[in-house]
């Protein structure tokens, strides 16, 4: 559902050896949903796309979470950060569904996950980011579009730098700690994912629920 003051172009993603769903990309007016259908045994992401145009030749593109496909559609195409994603996997380990809102690969919109009529111990509970974080955004990480900030770029993709993309040396639990950037992210929106390896707080499990995700729950 998109209860943002904005038209928010949903993009879907399925995961390797996962069936494509029947859409890969559609759009939301303010105030309006779409009910999508889901393979018991799914896996994928989802985000949304903003500030989008259709140019003279019918070429689509989004200035945020774009997937260059060229069209509504994204055919396969993941989002080019920064993006807010929800990740999910569905009858996963143990029959559990496993799903994480991530600030990993950035910020543009906010986005919450909501369980419907799931059951699970303990975590089968909403997750996401309500907040507006472009506003507060640091210069450094900010995307600007016509004078606003329309997305926050995470540090990895700002610096390219092995400490913040947990990458190189830095590619364990051990070495990768959160950085000041990181912690931007994760003391606004504790639930979500803000770095690589900060899956205690931020992955949560639930079984035979449906899924309601809501941009700009707010």
């Amino acid at each position: 559902m998109n209860k943002c003051s904005y038209t928010v172009w949903p993009g879907i993603l399925s995961g390797a050896g996962t069936s494509p769903l029947p859409t890969t990309g559609f759009v939301l007016q303010p105030g309006e949903s779409n009910v999508i259908t889901v393979p018991a045994a799914w896996s994928g992401r989802l985000w949304g796309r903003t500030v989008c145009t259709q140019d003279a030749t019918g070429k689509f593109s989004c200035v945020t979470g774009d997937c260059g496909s060229s069209a509504v559609e994204c055919n396969g195409a993941g989002a080019a950060p920064p993006a807010t994603l929800a990740e999910f996997t569905l009858n996963g380990a143990g029959g559990l569904d496993f799903f994480d809102v991530s600030l990993v690969d950035g910020y543009n919109l906010p986005m919450i996950v909501e369980p419907q009529g799931g059951s699970g111990a303990g975590n089968c509970s909403a997750t996401g980011c309500v907040v507006d974080l472009n506003t507060p955004c640091p210069t450094e990480l900010k995307v600007m579009s016509s004078g606003d900030g329309v997305a926050c770029k995470s540090a990895c993709e700002a610096f390219d730098d092995p400490q913040y993309c947990c990458s190189g040396a830095y590619a364990t639990p051990d070495t990768c700690k959160p950085s000041s950037y990181s912690q931007f992210f994760k003391s606004a929106c504790p639930r979500a994912y803000s770095y690589a390896y900060d899956d205690g707080s931020s992955t949560f499990t639930c079984a035979t629920a449906d899924y309601t995700i809501t941009f700009c729950p707010q």
